[in-house]
C-alpha cells in the first residue's frame, strides 16, 4: 500500500503490558496481523513471538487467553512447520484450502463487486495498491495495513475514527469471522488455528468499540 503509514516491523509491545496508549496499540496489533497473514513469519518475529509476555495489562483482559495460545502455538512449533502451515493453508498453485481474501467469503468469488467497492473506497483516502504486491486489496493483510495506516497515520483527515469505523465495517466485520472459521477448523492448522482465534477477538473488541461510538 502506498501510503504515510510508518513500514517498518510491527513491534509486540502492544500485548506485552506496556504503556502505550491504546490508539498505538491498536495499531500495532493491525500491523502485527499483517506480517502474520501476508507471508510465512520472519525468524525474527517468530523470536520475538516465542519470548513475549502472555499476562495482559489488565488481569483477564479478553484478549489474554488468545494471545496466550498464539506465543504457545509459536513456541511448539519450529520456522519451517509454521512456514510450511503457511503454504498448506494460504499458498500452492490454484485453489488454496482457505482463502484470504474478503470477496470470496462475501460473494463466493474473487474479483467481484466487494473489491470494486473497496477500491473506490480507497481512493477516498488517497490510498493505492503497491504495484508490487502480488495479492489484490482485499486480502485480509492488505485490509489490516489499512486499518493500521487509519489509525496510525498522520493525515487526519483521513486516518480518524470515523473513517476506521467506516473501512472495519464494510470492509472486515462482514466477513472476518467466516475466515477464522475457516482457519480454525482445518485439520492442518495449529500455530495459524491459534492466530484465528486471537483475530476473531480483536475484531470483537473493535466492533464493540465502534458500536459505543453511537
Amino acid at each position: 500500500m502506498n501510503d504515510k503509514a510508518d513500514s517498518n516491523p510491527p513491534e509486540l509491545s502492544a500485548l506485552q503490558g506496556s504503556s502505550l496508549d491504546e490508539e498505538t496499540a491498536r495499531a500495532e496489533i493491525y500491523g502485527l496481523l499483517t506480517a502474520l497473514y501476508y507471508a510465512p513469519p520472519a525468524p525474527e518475529l517468530l523470536a520475538q513471538l516465542r519470548v513475549a509476555v502472555t499476562q495482559a495489562p489488565a488481569e483477564g483482559g479478553f484478549l489474554e487467553e488468545p494471545w496466550g495460545a498464539v506465543v504457545a502455538a509459536a513456541r511448539n512449533n519450529t520456522d519451517s512447520n509454521i512456514a510450511q502451515e503457511y503454504s498448506a493453508l494460504f499458498g500452492g498453485v490454484g485453489k488454496p484450502e482457505v482463502y484470504l481474501f474478503g470477496s470470496h467469503y462475501i460473494s463466493g468469488f474473487l474479483n467481484e463487486k466487494p473489491l470494486a467497492q473497496l477500491r473506490s473506497d480507497l481512493a477516498g483516502y488517497g490510498l493505492s495498491r503497491d504495484e508490487t504486491m502480488p495479492e489484490t486489496e482485499d486480502h485480509i493483510a492488505y485490509l489490516c495495513e489499512v486499518m493500521r495506516y487509519l489509525i496510525a497515520g498522520e493525515d487526519v483527515a483521513v486516518a480518524n475514527l470515523t473513517h476506521q469505523r467506516e473501512f472495519f465495517a464494510r470492509h472486515l466485520q462482514p466477513w472476518l469471522s467466516q475466515m477464522c472459521d475457516a482457519i480454525a477448523s482445518h485439520p492442518k492448522a495449529a500455530f495459524y488455528a491459534a492466530l484465528a482465534e486471537f483475530t476473531r477477538a480483536f475484531a470483537s473488541i473493535e466492533a464493540q468499540g465502534f458500536d459505543m461510538l453511537d
